[in-house]
């Protein structure tokens, strides 16, 4: 637990969540926090840094997150929105959490951060399952404006946080999804290349 804490200062959310879900049966740690916000850390930081099927295996169908869930507001509806692609719920959701987490002592300095992860969550989400939707479309499953979500999605295609590009002409954002088999075969390439120049530097040394 103590970590666990720790790796939510550094912003280090996919560990960090690892170590609380470990901990899920056997938290004792009262002198930290209680077991309710001890749930709430756990499933907030699930929510960004587990993929869905392991989100539901280790977070939805948890007996020790169901006893207490209910208690924190609007956590209920954040988890099961964002797994069942009620994606305007999600939102209304995030909007309704969000006056507990900026009044949380550990993650109010991470608010910022943690929204925008957890909204590149939602939209790669969504995403997944189109070649191509419109932003018009997309801006109403969502329950915002065309305009905010073009500005949106634009940022983080240009962040690189989103494998996809705006048809600014057609009015609709194509996913690109990425091509396995060549992504394999660029990393074999760069190790390829980086063992290449090790060797090279080896022999170098040995001639000297």
């Amino acid at each position: 637990m103590y970590e666990g804490l720790y790796l939510i200062t550094i912003r280090d959310f996919p560990k960090a969540a690892e170590l609380f879900l470990s901990g899920l049966a056997t938290f004792t740690c009262s002198e930290l926090f209680d077991y309710t916000r001890f749930i709430f850390y756990t499933t907030i930081l699930s929510l960004v840094a587990l993929d869905r099927a392991t989100l539901r295996e280790k977070v939805i169908k948890a007996p020790e997150i169901l006893s207490v869930y209910e208690k924190i507001e609007h956590l209920p509806q954040l988890m099961n929105d964002l797994y069942e692609s009620n994606y305007s719920g999600f939102f209304e959701a995030l909007v309704g959490i969000s006056s507990t987490i900026k009044g949380d002592c550990h993650m109010s300095r991470h608010y910022r951060y943690f929204v925008k992860e957890i909204r590149v969550v939602a939209y790669k989400q969504f995403l997944e399952s189109y070649r191509s939707v419109t932003i018009d479309a997309m801006a109403k499953e969502f329950g915002v404006t065309p305009a905010f979500l073009d500005g949106e999605i634009s940022h983080f295609i240009a962040a690189g946080r989103l494998n996809a590009k705006i048809d600014k002409v057609a009015g609709a954002i194509e996913s690109n999804r990425p091509d396995a088999v060549n992504t394999h075969y660029q990393d074999t390439i760069k190790q390829g290349d980086q063992l290449l120049d090790s060797i090279q530097k080896l022999a170098r040394v040995i001639h000297v």
